[in-house]
């Protein structure tokens, strides 16, 4: 097999993924031109370079056809499909004169599309609606990237204990791929259909469907993206914080679920592991942040809960919605919401983080490792959810967390050192 051979399936998967993230942009242009905001010339030149460079690969890769894929050209894949959609996803920020740099450009495109949520633009509040429109859906198609890869990418990989979770949409066999696609696509249809809920529960509460619109898509992400610069401070209503909190949870559940509820019909699918165990965690840590956030401010009970419930499911699940400065709220809420920054939502879900059930794993090692030390010779069979855990699975999970730990202090050191 030469390198060409074994880049076309690359090369022909990642212009498909470039062409369609490329005619997403129709949809910020057609605002542009009707609310006459000066960018319609930015947006189409972006739109013809992005699909210039689509067709291009396809040009160079059509006569490939894609029947199975090795584990390398799935690792290129991810990789390249992530980098181009980040440059291409900059170009609409970049073209518009005045904007902003380069670096900002790039930086706005990946926060977005890796759901971080973090920005550097200011004046969110007057800004025009095509860019608003464009930083929410570059959350939303990130989010559902990131579900792609959870369910059909990482296990078949192997990266940080998802093998656990294997299922037919990581086969990439020729054999399984009618079944890899049938799966994909019912999650991209779960993913629509929440979106389009969350938007009427928002309406529901008041806001009206540009807001609704743009808060349901980076809600359903886990991303956090917010038309205002207050955030979701801006809706006083404790109303939409419930919707934002319902759909937040429902955004960090893995949503490979939501596919066997619809196939089986069953609401025991639900009876999972690690929806238990974050459901827990979320209840747990909120009663505890709502009764120190009544001792030290005097509020209500609802008003303490929705708050306390609100930002920590905001925390939890990456979503980086802010409804209040809970720095404010003493050192127990602050030490709170730091430990559940690491805990992330389920696997196969929008959310990122270490995930649940890495911890569950870890949890399950010590407590091996006590009863083998109360008890040597104890025969223990390692389960998650009724599926036989071996040594492989539990080394990758631990690893994985160590790289993300010494990823964070590295991270930190450099920034302190940037100043």
């Amino acid at each position: 097999m030469t390198q060409f051979t074994l880049i076309k399936p690359v090369l022909k998967v990642c212009s498909l993924i470039l062409l369609v993230f490329g005619l997403m942009m129709t949809v910020p242009l057609l605002m542009a031109i009707i609310y006459h905001t000066g960018n319609t010339a930015a947006f189409s030149n972006a739109i013809a370079l992005t699909v210039g460079l689509a067709a291009a690969g396809w040009l160079l890769s059509r006569s490939h056809r894609i029947n199975m894929l090795t584990p390398r050209q799935m690792f290129l894949i991810t990789t390249t499909s992530w980098v181009l959609i980040s440059l291409t996803g900059a170009l609409p920020f970049l073209l518009i004169p005045g904007f902003c740099d380069i670096t900002d450009a790039v930086f706005e495109s990946v926060s977005g599309l890796t759901t971080t949520g973090s920005t550097v633009l200011i004046g969110l509040d007057t800004m025009a609606h095509d860019i608003l429109v464009w930083r929410s859906m570059l959350q939303w198609v990130g989010g559902l990237g990131v579900i792609g890869m959870a369910v059909a990418i990482l296990p078949f990989l192997k990266v940080g204990g998802m093998r656990l979770f294997q299922t037919e949409s990581s086969d990439w066999s020729d054999k399984a791929m009618p079944r890899s696609r049938t799966m994909v696509t019912m999650i991209i249809y779960v993913y629509i259909i929440l979106t389009f809920l969350c938007t009427l529960a928002f309406m529901f509460t008041g806001m009206d469907g540009f807001h609704a619109v743009n808060h349901a898509m980076t809600t359903i992400s886990t991303g956090g993206y917010s038309t205002s610069d207050s955030s979701f401070a801006q809706f006083a209503d404790l109303g939409s914080h419930w919707v934002a909190i319902t759909f937040m949870i429902l955004g960090a559940l893995p949503f490979a679920i939501y596919v066997h509820f619809l196939v089986k019909r069953n609401w025991r699918v639900f009876n999972d592991h690690q929806i238990r165990g974050f459901l827990l965690t979320i209840l747990i840590i909120s009663i505890i942040i709502t009764l120190h956030l009544m001792s030290e401010t005097g509020i209500d009970l609802l008003h303490a809960f929705t708050y306390a419930t609100f930002n920590l499911v905001s925390v939890i699940t990456t979503t980086g919605f802010a409804s209040g400065d809970y720095s404010q709220w003493g050192n127990l809420a602050v030490a709170a919401f730091f430990f559940a920054m690491f805990i992330g939502g389920c696997s196969g879900s929008t959310s990122g983080g270490i995930k649940i059930f890495r911890f569950q794993l870890l949890f399950m090692m010590m407590q091996e490792s006590i009863v083998r030390a109360v008890h040597p010779r104890a025969m223990i069979r390692r389960h998650y959810n009724g599926r036989a855990v071996d040594d492989s699975i539990v080394l990758s999970a631990v690893t994985f967390i160590f790289i993300m730990l010494l990823s964070l202090v590295v991270i930190t050191l450099l920034l302190a050192f940037s100043g």
